[in-house]
This record gives C-alpha cells, structure tokens and sequence, in this order.
C-alpha cells in the first residue's frame, strides 16, 4: 500500500499520459492483489497456460496490469528524451 501511495504521488506530478496511464495499471493491479489478499488470504491466480509439455506460471488480471504498466514505464525511459533547461 505504500508503494502504491508512492506511485500515486509520482502519477499525480506527472503531465504526460503515457507514464500516468502506465502507473495507473500498477496502482490498480496493487490494489487488486491487496484487496484479494485482505479478502480472501490469497490472490487468484486464473489463468493457465500450457503449450505441450511446457507451462507458464499462473497469473490473474492484477499481475497482468502491473506488467503491461512495468512494460509502458521502461518503454517511456528508452524512447523518450527530456528536455532539460541550459
């Protein structure tokens, strides 16, 4: 919950959309791992995926939203420049 007041924070002070919708996602799949786990004792994880003999770990929709929010965050870093005063 800290991290996600913190991440919120660091989502408010930010004025580009990209960033703010990537914190978005990792707040919100946070949130919804704590509320499962505050819920229930443990977090759902439904979806299974095997191909043959190999197999993905499971995981649910909350852990989906934190990596598509990790991913957008290093994609943000890698490609985009700031323009810092001289």
């Amino acid at each position: 919950l800290i991290v996600a007041a913190g991440l919120g924070f660091w989502m408010h002070r930010t004025r580009r959309r990209w960033p703010a919708l990537a914190l978005g996602l990792i707040i919100g799949g946070a949130l919804g791992n704590v509320i499962d786990r505050l819920r229930l004792g443990w977090v759902i994880d439904f979806i299974d995926i095997h191909v043959s003999t190999w197999h993905w770990p499971a995981f649910n929709m909350a852990d989906a939203a934190i990596t598509v929010g990790v991913v957008m965050l290093l994609i943000d870093g890698l490609f985009t420049t700031s323009k810092k005063p001289k």
